[in-house]
């Protein structure tokens, strides 16, 4: 039976918006999983060194029969085909994928945290989720709703992206 998982997508290198619209198609591609839902984009701020152009982000909800590992190494060969380097942490990047929920699981390895250990601290991950999963909650039971009531405005904006895959603020 599929597993219903959260991912985030960011990018603020390389045309960002080309680059969301490309790892959703891989996304859509990967082995026994179905991208269900796609939120709308978010132009938020940088969060990690220096100055930083804003990034591009979304939340999509999927199903897969990938089991967490297996999702990630799927993930990060998007990220590599898309031209990540892992230089610096939190530095600008064309693409940063990230499992944020998997099921109702829970999972604390050295590689793979679920949830994603800083979920409820970034707007641009709790707004596009709660606007296609308002009801959810955390495996911990926390409500997304309450994520949602501390989650501060600043800095971020929700974009609206066209049929044609063209977007306006």
């Amino acid at each position: 039976m599929p597993a219903r998982a959260y991912l985030g997508l960011g990018s603020n290198l390389n045309s960002p918006p080309r680059q969301i619209k490309a790892a959703l198609k891989a996304i859509a591609k990967l082995p026994s999983t179905q991208l269900i839902r796609c939120a709308p984009w978010y132009q938020s701020l940088a969060v990690g060194p220096g100055s930083q152009p804003r990034y591009i982000n979304t939340v999509v909800a999927i199903d897969t029969l990938l089991k967490p590992r297996a999702l990630l190494q799927a993930l990060q060969q998007i990220e590599r085909q898309q031209g990540r380097k892992r230089i610096v942490r939190w530095g600008p990047r064309t693409l940063d994928l990230d499992i944020l929920l998997y099921a109702n699981q829970s999972l604390n390895t050295r590689r793979l945290q679920i949830p994603h250990p800083r979920l409820g601290e970034r707007n641009f991950v709790v707004l596009p989720l709660a606007d296609i999963a308002p009801e959810l909650s955390l495996p911990d039971s926390t409500p997304l709703a309450r994520l949602l009531a501390n989650c501060s405005p600043e800095g971020i904006v929700r974009l609206v992206t066209t049929a044609s895959g063209g977007r306006t603020e």
